[in-house]
């Protein structure tokens, strides 16, 4: 395969900003042996030597009542934020390591002032409330609470679909079955892959890195330096700042979400605005001074390496402001009929298509009436994010294969094979391991009790048996590869496309029956990888495996009532939810991404990918994307096999590249652009020149952004929000550029638009 060398100084590169945080020592790993030991011992992986420590205290507890409180705290809240959020214009997701970050008072506070009272001393079941300090282990465990209710939960898209744009019937009973069979589904893929995915030193999950760094940070004891401030310290501040801040952008003077000044120099000019909007257009120049808009679908770009974002930057770059422009103005796809920018589904005249004149009584697709109706269009722009989508499979796959394909056979064996137990899985034999037929029982119960809810309640999921069955092989079969892969790159292939595109062929005209294929055979590979990165956590930390478990279990189950409860809620409370043709311009309940969840759903289950990608659609020569993603890594390859002495070339990663745009939509060009500038900010110009800053604050920075934010959100809502007090002035208008979604085709007529002749 080339040089094996080069290749790995190359992933050093991709993973070393993540883990600068930790420093280079080992000396505060802790224990007894001597250093020559604890480096013979140590991780044959060389981040993980620097950052994990190699030493482990039993004694420590990790179960007690503080982490009880405080991790059921922080997974209920977190749960609670992500989902009400997520139907906003701007969502906003709030990350476990805010929470990791706020509990540390909370935990100290509580080891302060509760009892220390032993009850039932001498018995049994002898405990107390106040084991000690607040410890390590205990931190994590809430951390690892805090991972349930981080993001979201994707089976709300169905049901948000089901209810809000298909409008159909559905209980609150049924769609409890599918939310919870779906997060819970993932342990069993867990369990069964775990002694190969997690117990291998080569399975070393970069990302964790991060986590483990922070937590050494935050634990360690540290003098206030002469005009410096603590770690702490520093975290409070910032968190006042974020908070106070968010109050502009939240609620006085919301355009700051998306500056779009193009439009404001033009305000009459279509091409202007469609170049410059940063919401509905290319967003050319656009800028958010908004910490929601810049985190919201990409994450924090604190925590993203230059590498990562330098390629996604040069990907935007590309398909934004070079092929999409390109394919508009050439008018392919008919692209001026329609908005430049957009997830919208429309008819050939431009104006949005009626899904519901195509849906039959027993809710299947009306095969007359779509004819009569005509064949459904996307923007162009949305037609390619398909592509895309495509296109980054196939680049996945062939990129690992060249790039890769040495390494990760090499970890296939040493998982399947490796005898010699590392350091951490050594240190971590002397807990009592949980079961395997413990997971076998989980995932036994949840598939029958999957096919059960599909059957008995069929009318309300459409899907079979028989296509649960296949979804479960489906996440089966990949995650163990993709586990692979994401254990040793950090990369994730997507495989919702596929799940999409099988169930759409096989099973046509029956959206439910697609969208429950897609989260049962996608979504439940994704907690099962989930639910691994969090063992290889706590395996790091020495949290005893069926400790680790119960927290799993237990948070999972809450956070799936809590983002359930909290959807229902919405969906029931707030009149016209999500559907932007009925609420006012300034209301933020628009669900983005619920739209192009259910765009999909119409796309690839009510019609079909036969009638919209394959032989009697318009866009069948998408389908050339999956063969220009497999060539693209090849062409890379190639370019480093012929100039091995330019080394950048190694840096250009095509999934990465190829799949920038996947969040787009929802994801709009403003999200991109300044996402991307403080990205480069933080991972080149600090890390490059203020180390030394970056090492000591960069992750507590974005902690505090992420919490502050959160928390004066909350506080609008319920005291402005609940009460519809509002603020209507021009600096509330969130873009400013009416004219970005108009098309410019000729005679084209859109209420608000220009005719163009």
């Amino acid at each position: 395969m080339g040089s094996d060398g080069e290749e790995q100084d190359h992933h050093d590169q991709i993973t070393a900003p993540l883990l600068v945080a930790s420093g280079p020592s080992t000396s505060s790993s802790g224990g007894g042996g001597k250093e020559e030991e604890e480096e013979e011992e140590n991780s044959p992986i060389e981040q993980v030597a620097l950052t994990v420590p190699v030493s482990d205290d039993p004694s420590i507890p990790a179960l007690t009542f503080r982490m009880w409180v405080l991790g059921t705290a922080s997974c209920a809240l977190l749960s609670f934020l992500n989902q009400f959020f997520w139907y906003r214009k701007e969502p906003l997701t709030i990350t476990s390591i805010s929470a990791q970050i706020a509990v540390v008072p909370l935990g100290r506070l509580m080891a302060a002032v509760v009892t220390d009272r032993v009850f039932f001393e001498g018995r049994a079941w002898e405990f107390t409330l106040n084991p000690g300090p607040f410890n390590m282990k205990e931190h994590v465990l809430i951390t690892i609470f805090a991972n349930s209710g981080a993001g979201t939960v994707y089976a709300i898209h169905v049901i948000t679909a089901v209810k809000v744009f298909y409008r159909q019937h559905i209980t609150f009973f049924v769609s409890l079955l599918v939310v919870l069979t779906t997060q819970v589904l993932g342990f069993g893929w867990a369990g069964i892959f775990r002694r190969y995915l997690v117990e291998p030193a080569t399975m070393w999950w970069p990302y964790n890195l991060v986590q483990v760094s922070l937590f050494r940070a935050l634990h360690e004891k540290e003098e206030r330096r002469k005009g410096g401030l603590t770690r702490n310290q520093f975290f409070m501040v910032a968190f006042i700042c974020s908070f106070a801040y968010y109050v502009l952008p939240g609620y006085i003077f919301q355009m700051l979400t998306s500056l779009s000044w193009i439009c404001w120099i033009f305000p009459h000019s279509v091409l202007a605005q469609q170049l410059g909007s940063g919401l509905y257009g290319l967003g050319i120049g656009a800028i958010g001074l908004d910490w929601s808009t810049i985190s919201s679908y990409l994450g924090s770009p604190l925590a993203s390496p230059w590498f990562a974002t330098a390629n996604v930057a040069a990907g935007f770059i590309l398909i934004m402001y070079v092929i999409t422009p390109t394919a508009y103005w050439l008018n392919l796809y008919k692209a001026k009929t329609f908005p430049i920018f957009s997830d919208g589904l429309f008819t050939s005249t431009g104006q949005n298509y009626n899904i519901s004149s195509i849906i039959d009584s027993d809710f299947h697709l009306d095969v007359e009436a779509y004819e009569k109706n005509g064949p459904l269009y996307l923007s162009t722009f949305f037609a390619m994010t398909y592509g895309v989508g495509f296109a980054s499979l196939t680049a996945t796959i062939s990129h690992v294969l060249l790039f890769h394909g040495r390494e990760v056979w090499q970890m296939s064996k040493s998982a399947f094979q490796e005898k010699k137990m590392d350091v951490h899985t050594r240190l971590m034999s002397r807990y009592k391991q949980v079961p395997e037929w413990w997971f076998v029982c989980i995932l036994i119960a949840n598939i029958a009790l999957t096919v059960f809810a599909c059957e008995y309640y069929i009318d309300q999921l459409q899907l079979p048996w028989w296509g649960v069955l296949l979804a479960c092989a489906l996440a089966i079969f990949f995650t163990l590869p993709i586990g692979i892969i994401t254990a040793t790159t950090n990369q994730t292939p997507g495989l919702n496309i596929i799940t999409e595109y099988i169930m759409g062929y096989l099973y046509p005209g029956r959206p439910v029956a697609n969208m429950c294929f897609k989260v049962y055979g996608y979504i439940s590979m994704t907690q099962a990888l989930t639910f691994l990165q969090d063992f290889k956590l706590g395996h790091y930390m020495k949290i005893p495996p069926r400790t680790m478990f119960m927290a799993q279990v237990v948070g999972t189950l809450i956070a799936a009532f809590v983002y359930l409860g909290t959807a229902w809620w919405l969906m029931d409370t707030i009149p016209n939810i999500c559907n932007t043709a009925l609420l006012s311009s300034d209301s933020p309940w628009t669900c983005p991404s619920d739209h192009v969840f259910f765009d999909a759903s119409v796309i690839w289950g009510l019609i079909g990918p036969r009638r919209i990608f394959g032989d009697l659609g318009y866009y069948s020569a998408i389908n050339w994307s999956f063969l220009i993603g497999a060539i693209a890594p090849l062409l890379v390859w190639l370019a480093h096999k012929a100039f091995p002495r330019q080394g950048w070339i190694r840096f250009i990663n095509m999934p990465v590249l190829i799949g920038a745009t996947g969040m787009m939509p929802p994801a709009t060009a403003v999200n991109y652009t300044t996402w991307i500038l403080v990205g480069f900010f933080s991972g080149f110009v600090v890390y490059r020149y203020r180390r030394d800053w970056w090492q000591r604050h960069n992750y507590l920075l974005s902690g505090a952004l992420d919490a502050g934010l959160a928390f004066m959100a909350v506080l609008l809502y319920l005291c402005l929000g609940l009460e519809n007090v509002s603020l209507n002035w021009w600096g509330n208008d969130l873009d400013g550029c009416p004219l970005a979604s108009c098309p410019t085709a000729k005679g084209i007529v859109v209420e608000g638009c220009p005719v163009s002749s």
